[in-house]
């Protein structure tokens, strides 16, 4: 079987990759991933493209040595000309190796747990503030994104780096800017969202060369005073490699988990039963993030880049082609789930690939769980009657990391914590 099986009217191209930018399929991507899938693997730019789709394929390729993370390696210009990372997220071995291990530490299950007491108590205050706000205004409505799924995760990825909580509305836009960045533009990319992906890494720059002075005067129980530590201590972090590991926890510690509680919620109310299970056992919490990680995964797709050797289903991609792997599609890949279309938050399904696989399986994924499962296990416990406001459900532009830009719920009361 090989990439050129599917000849038809039904066959998808670069123009359905690029449709997936449009409003109207980012609110539901999943009958054109559908196709995508069923396609796959095929390739687009003479060869310099190759998608996949199949859950086989992509675990496959996230374990596979030769499939690099390494965008410079890309043959396509648009990726090359992309403001360019020194984050181990970029990397391949052995730097990847040396930069993960520096921080991996602080993200190990154990430790993670260890902030169960704080993520429980913020997201406590962050519904009692959405309750007095709610009372004040007459309207018995939460705007989850902003009142509770947004704020969570930042404040508590930025209190473990040593962030001052007054700087975080300065590197909001900073970081929405930089997430959208990464997402593919299957064509020229706008020189517009380029400046200001530059700019935003630019000032991210910036912020982070005085907070690293600050700290270096003046060290703190952070884990930026480790990280700098490692580096004075001759580990060889280097301080453009200190400050691009710095974004990336700050950006992909919050961007991701926010579209997480979100998609989880949203899948809950769109399912009612399912939300009425929750509430009667709220001990299912973390059995409704599984589950929405592999149905509405808020990592839509990843990247890499072929080495020579690869041979995937008979196609054999050029050396520097980019793999586009379409996480969210394999999600619902009917040869690995049963009824994949179906919200089910008894299913227990953990094998989803929504935190990648292989070297580059994501670092942050204990926490993004403990964040999402307390966070719903609130919401089921104490929002009382909740209903979606659909008219107000509006999507981010950003159709990788997909999302809710804004999501209200109606609600009868708060219960006291």
């Amino acid at each position: 079987m090989t990439a050129e099986r599917v000849r038809s009217q039904d066959r998808p191209g670069l123009a359905d990759l690029a449709a997936l930018s449009d409003p109207a399929v980012i609110a539901n991507p999943y009958p054109l991933l559908t196709r995508f899938r069923d396609a796959s693997p095929f390739t687009e730019l003479d060869g310099a493209l190759v998608v996949f789709g199949r859950y086989e394929d992509c675990s496959r390729l996230l374990r596979d040595p030769r499939a690099s993370s390494e965008r410079d390696r890309s043959r396509l210009a648009p990726l090359a000309e992309r403001p360019r990372s020194r984050s181990f997220l970029s990397l391949d071995p052995p730097d990847h190796t040396r930069l993960r291990r520096l921080v991996a530490s602080a993200f190990t299950p154990r430790v993670v747990a260890t902030l169960t007491p704080r993520v429980t108590q913020l997201t406590d205050e962050l519904l009692n503030e959405a309750a007095d706000t709610a009372r004040s205004s007459g309207e018995s409505e939460l705007e989850l994104v902003g009142q509770l799924a947004y704020p969570l995760p930042v404040r508590i990825i930025s209190e473990l780096l040593g962030v001052p909580s007054e700087d975080h509305s300065t590197f909001a836009g900073w970081s929405a800017r930089l997430a959208y960045s990464v997402q593919p533009s299957f064509g020229a990319l706008d020189p517009a969202e380029r400046a200001a992906a530059e700019h935003a890494a630019f000032e991210f720059g910036e912020y982070f060369t005085e907070l690293i002075a600050a700290r270096r005067s003046s060290p703190a129980d952070d884990l930026l005073t480790k990280l700098i530590r490692a580096e004075d201590a001759g580990d060889r972090l280097t301080v453009d490699e200190l400050i691009a590991t710095c974004i990336l926890l700050l950006v992909a510690g919050h961007e991701t988990t926010v579209g997480l509680i979100s998609n989880a919620m949203l899948a809950l109310l769109r399912n009612r039963e399912q939300y009425a299970a929750l509430a009667a056992d709220p001990g299912l919490a973390a059995n409704a993030v599984e589950e929405t990680l592999r149905y509405d995964s808020p990592v839509q797709l990843t990247g890499r880049v072929a080495r020579r050797g690869i041979v995937i289903h008979g196609v054999e991609p050029a050396d520097g082609a980019v793999l586009l792997l379409l996480l969210a599609a394999t999600g619902r890949d009917p040869e690995v789930f049963a009824d994949p279309d179906v919200f089910d938050i008894r299913r227990g399904a953990k094998e989803h690939l929504a935190f990648a696989a292989g070297p580059h399986f994501c670092l942050g994924a204990p926490l993004a769980r403990l964040e999402a499962a307390i966070a719903l296990r609130a919401l089921a416990t104490r929002l009382v009657g909740p209903v979606l406001d659909g008219t107000a459900l509006v999507y981010k532009p950003n159709f990788n990391l997909r999302g809710p830009e804004r999501m209200v719920i109606g609600f009868d009361k708060v219960r006291a914590a």
